[in-house]
């Protein structure tokens, strides 16, 4: 029988950076357990048969503000500089994403969207996020107009696809995570730390898992070897209503399916990412080659298609918050709390929570405190 210290139950960025702090820093033995085959989560990326680097489970951006955890990982990778940008398809204009003061003279008559961002600016004031649904309380004028127009253009029918439920059934957090961004920024995100690993995620776990206290299994459930390996405590990372067999019912998530396109041109579009609200199935496009900055005459597209979930038959991407989703993960936590920190819940399927990789990151480095000094 294998014996270890700790089973680390998924091989993303939450249950790779506690294992690598357990096994450097407290000098435990560690086995990650992975029923994929392949370490990384959904950061994996591998180079298709064009030579181009792909992000496996759509555009993974790194950034953050936290200078911790850009110094932390950085340890194992060197890192491109890349501000991402994306652009969506409205009334068949292309227009920054999150909306700005750009969006509205690339929809408008140069008269007009002056009116609108001389209201945005007299109203929120200039460099201000807005949240879509704040927007929305303005009642009259030509800010009630633009309010309705940015939702129903840009956010009702995407959220639709993404989510399967309109902007106002989700938690206000989701649509807060895209707001309406008062200046001429055509950035994504606005963090001070921004790039991708110079020679991609999977080589980035492969330097933080290499240690002579970490075991990986790949292609396994834990429940196959659970009997098999000794060990003395556990961290599981994957879907907490799972890890009870949904005892108090299963919780939902969202899916994705995801579809290669290879081409033999330089370029497909402008920006890494270009969003159809209103068009076809599928939400966006990501052309790879432009978050990796690869020099070769051909590049690869990657569509995406939001799809329900089906435990067993595809894979849960996003916990879907809503009020009564929260109160029966609450139902799940108490049984958490059951097993006396003997097993410690953590990442965005296990604490079900909407995590960027910087907050992963986070999270995963406050535990590996916890656990040195408690």
């Amino acid at each position: 029988m294998m014996k270890v210290d700790w089973l680390v139950i998924g091989a993303g960025f939450t249950g790779a950076v506690l294992a690598e702090r357990i096994a450097t820093q407290l000098g435990k033995k560690v086995l990650i357990v992975d029923r994929r085959n392949h370490i990384g989560g959904n950061a994996y990326d591998y180079y298709d048969e064009q030579g181009v680097l792909v992000h496996k489970y759509g555009p993974h951006i790194f950034h953050t503000n936290s200078r911790k955890v850009w110094e932390y990982l950085s340890q194992f990778t060197e890192w491109r500089p890349y501000f991402h940008q994306v652009l969506a398809v409205v009334d068949g204009k292309k227009i920054p994403i999150p909306f700005n003061l750009n969006s509205l003279y690339n929809l408008f008559p140069p008269r007009y969207a002056g009116i609108l961002e001389r209201a945005l600016i007299d109203n929120y004031g200039y460099g201000t996020k807005v949240p879509i649904l704040k927007l929305l309380e303005n009642t009259e004028g030509e800010l009630r107009f633009l309010a309705n127009y940015i939702y129903e253009k840009v956010f009702y029918n995407y959220t639709l696809k993404q989510w399967g439920l309109k902007p106002e059934d989700l938690d206000e957090s989701v649509t807060a995570r895209v707001p309406v961004h008062i200046s001429r920024d055509d950035r994504y995100f606005q963090d001070r730390y921004q790039g991708v690993p110079k020679h991609g995620y999977a080589a980035l776990f492969q330097r933080m898992l290499y240690n002579p206290n970490i075991k990986i299994l790949l292609n396994t459930d834990f429940r196959e070897i659970e009997d098999a390996v000794g060990f003395n405590r556990v961290i599981f990372t994957g879907p907490i209503d799972e890890y009870f067999n949904y005892l108090h019912g299963p919780l939902q998530y969202r899916s994705l399916r995801f579809e290669s396109v290879n081409l033999e041109v330089e370029w497909h579009q402008e920006v890494g990412t270009v969003n159809y609200p209103n068009e076809y199935d599928y939400t966006r496009i990501t052309e790879q080659k432009r978050l990796t900055g690869q020099n070769i005459h051909r590049t690869t597209l990657i569509f995406e298609y939001p799809q329900a979930h089906e435990p067993g038959k595809n894979e849960p991407y996003y916990p879907i918050p809503r009020s009564e989703n929260q109160e029966r993960f609450l139902l799940y936590a108490e049984e958490a709390k059951k097993l006396k920190n003997t097993v410690l819940f953590a990442g965005r399927l296990a604490d079900y929570k909407y995590y960027n990789m910087d907050q992963a990151v986070a999270r995963a480095l406050q535990i590996s405190e916890e656990i040195a000094y408690g």
